[in-house]
């Protein structure tokens, strides 16, 4: 029996999905920065291998935990138009997943304020990534004009995401107490803002042409 073809909305899910991926990818790039090489890396290429892959799994480690929320709330508005579901089934789904990781943490990484502040920043990704899936468009660029229809309304959703972002990442600085841990938030924060105005740049234009 041959594969399934994807369907309309298999297809978006995976546009949303890959810009997503794209995204969290160019800010881990730009927070986790590349140690410079030392006299050992050029001596022992063994030490120069291990800073290496050491390094790379350090931005992917972040780029997973920066497309946690995301990927949440997009396999959730997926479900509510694939299975029909409502928009309080799918949280229920998310709520349940979430808390059988809270209680399985033992080093107290992830706490319940954090879990709190995440529900928040999912429930506005949801109402979005659900949009993007009922709108028309083959590519996210196409999506995001559809869906929104003008730059205003785009960036009021990127403030608000913004907004919730943040929250979640001052809980997290709470409960890790690192001395590290507000500069790299602060990294992050700026390197995401820039990278989503840019990306408005492009499916919107510029604000002077």
């Amino acid at each position: 029996m041959g594969r399934l073809l994807p369907t309309v909305l298999d297809t978006k899910y995976e546009k949303i999905l890959s810009q997503e991926r794209s995204l969290a990818k160019t800010v881990a790039n730009g927070v986790v920065g590349q140690n410079p090489v030392g006299v050992w890396d050029v001596l022992i290429p063994i030490v120069f291998l291990f800073n290496f892959l050491s390094f790379k799994r350090a931005r992917e480690t972040f780029a997973l935990n920066f497309m946690f929320t995301k990927k949440l709330a997009l396999e959730a508005a997926f479900n509510m138009i694939k299975r029909e579901l409502n928009k309080e089934e799918a949280m229920t789904q998310i709520k349940d997943k979430t808390s059988q990781i809270l209680a399985s943490d033992k080093k107290g990484i992830y706490s319940v304020k954090i879990r709190q502040k995440q529900m928040r920043e999912i429930e506005l990704l949801i109402d979005h990534y659900y949009r993007l899936l009922n709108a028309e468009g083959k590519d996210h660029p196409s999506m995001v004009k559809n869906a929104y229809g003008t730059r205003k309304d785009y960036t009021v959703f990127l403030k608000q995401l913004e907004q919730v972002e943040k929250e979640v990442n001052r809980a997290a600085t709470q409960t890790l107490r690192m001395s590290s841990a507000p500069d790299i938030v602060s990294e992050m924060e700026e390197a995401t803002e820039r990278i989503r105005s840019a990306e408005v740049e492009r499916i919107f234009g510029t604000l002077n042409s």
